[in-house]
C-alpha cells in the first residue's frame, strides 16, 4: 500500500465555500476508482471550528492499494484539473507499515496528520514496530481509520487518522499536527 497527500495553502481571506463547492460536487468522481482504499478529501480553515490551522488548506490524503492505482490518478483528467485550479502542487508518498480500517469509514468528518522525522541510524524495524502498536492503539481509541507509513528519501513517518469526532485533548497546536475537516470519503 501507499499513501499519498498533496496539500495547497490557500489565502487567508480565501472563499472556503469554494473549497466545500469542489469538495461536494467532485468528491463522488472517484467514489469506486480502481485500487483506491480511500480518498479523504481534507480541508482546514484558518482559525476556526475548534481548532487552530495556520493556513486555509485544501489537502486530500489517498490510501492506494497498489501504484497503478496512485500511476491512474496522477496521469488523469481530476489530477489534471486540480492542477489546473490550483497549482502544481508536491505530491508527498509513504510506504505503508499498517493500515487499520474500521468498516464505517465513510462517517469520518475530521482528520489527523502528524509528519515526524525518522533520525538517522534509527532502528527502522522497532520504529515500525511502535508506529503499528501506536495505529491499533488509536482504533482501541475511536479511530475510524489509522495510517502508519514512512518516506525513505525524505526520512519521515506519518501518522494518519481519520475520526467521527476529535478526541478530546487533540487540538492543533502539536508541533507536527494538523487537523483536517473531511468533507468527502471516497471508498471502493
Amino acid at each position: 500500500m501507499i499513501a499519498m497527500q498533496y496539500s495547497f495553502v490557500l489565502p487567508a481571506d480565501y472563499d472556503m465555500t469554494v473549497i466545500d463547492r469542489r469538495i461536494r460536487d467532485k468528491g463522488p468522481l472517484l467514489d469506486g476508482f480502481p485500487r483506491l482504499r480511500f480518498k479523504a478529501y481534507l480541508s482546514a480553515r484558518k482559525h476556526d471550528n475548534g481548532f487552530t490551522s495556520a493556513d486555509n488548506l485544501y489537502a486530500p490524503f489517498y490510501l492506494w492499494d497498489q501504484p497503478e492505482g496512485l500511476d491512474a490518478f496522477l496521469t488523469g483528467p481530476g489530477f489534471a484539473a486540480v492542477s489546473r485550479d490550483f497549482g502544481w502542487p508536491m505530491v508527498r508518498t509513504w510506504v505503508v507499515w499498517h493500515a487499520a480500517l474500521e468498516p464505517d469509514l465513510g462517517e469520518a468528518r475530521f482528520a489527523t496528520r502528524e509528519i515526524l522525522p525518522i533520525l538517522p541510524h534509527s532502528d527502522l524495524a522497532s520504529l515500525r514496530t511502535d508506529a503499528v502498536t501506536d495505529a491499533q492503539a488509536a482504533v482501541r481509541g475511536g479511530a475510524l481509520a489509522a495510517v502508519a507509513a514512512f518516506d525513505p528519501t525524505g526520512w519521515t513517518w506519518v501518522k494518519f487518522r481519520l475520526w467521527r469526532a476529535l478526541p478530546k485533548g487533540r487540538q492543533q497546536g502539536a508541533k507536527d499536527l494538523q487537523t483536517y475537516e473531511v468533507g468527502h470519503m471516497s471508498l471502493p
